[in-house]
């Protein structure tokens, strides 16, 4: 069923998760998210998928340099470390004692706590 406010869809990982890389060259390592970008449907991963960039020289940087940063990975080749049995597990959302929709952990069955707050 299409959302009928917000386009965007609703994606499994947030700013703040740890998540381990399943699929691509940089498969096994995990880090936390530093952000998520949700139009491209794409995440940062501190410490993976690190590209370097060469930097031109100017006045002020002579040698120039090369710079390694963080690639971004699409959230498919991510999965979710569940923070009690600090495995990857698959999540799904249900209700919590108040009635809002929290994610949980499908593996341990136990709710994951929102990392922003």
């Amino acid at each position: 069923m299409e959302r009928k406010y917000n386009k965007q869809p609703k994606l499994h990982i947030r700013t703040g998760d740890t998540v381990k890389v399943i699929a691509g060259n940089s498969k096994g390592q995990s880090g936390k998210v530093t952000k998520v970008l949700v139009e491209k449907q794409r995440a940062i991963v501190e410490g993976v998928n690190l590209i370097t960039k060469h930097i031109k020289p100017t006045a002020a940087n002579p040698q120039g340099e090369l710079k390694k940063t963080e690639g971004s990975i699409h959230i498919s080749n991510l999965m979710l470390v569940d923070p009690a049995t600090g495995q990857p597990t698959r999540i799904g959302r249900k209700a919590n004692e108040e009635g809002k929709l929290q994610r949980y952990s499908k593996e341990s069955g136990k709710f994951i706590a929102d990392p922003s707050k």
